[in-house]
């Protein structure tokens, strides 16, 4: 038969109750990983969106920038 000392008992509890807090934090720093995990994703996404969308908007720039009449063309009417 084994005699525990109080203070033994004691160490024991307080022991599981680190490893009971740090599975707790363990718990919460997954959790919290999912979320900025699945956050960096959608701003990921939204930058493809955006440099889509920039691409786009300077091609349209590019061509009406080709529709406006250049010194190439000026001088042709001026002659």
């Amino acid at each position: 038969m084994h005699h525990y000392s109080d203070e033994m008992i004691s160490e024991f509890e307080l022991l599981a109750e680190k490893v009971a807090s740090l599975a707790e934090l363990a718990h919460s720093l997954r959790r919290e990983n999912a979320d900025l995990r699945r956050d960096a994703a959608a701003l990921t996404a939204d930058n493809r969106d955006m440099q889509q969308r920039m691409q786009q908007a300077h091609e349209r720039v590019a061509a009406l920038l080709a529709q406006l009449p250049g010194e190439e063309n000026a001088d042709k009417e001026a002659a």
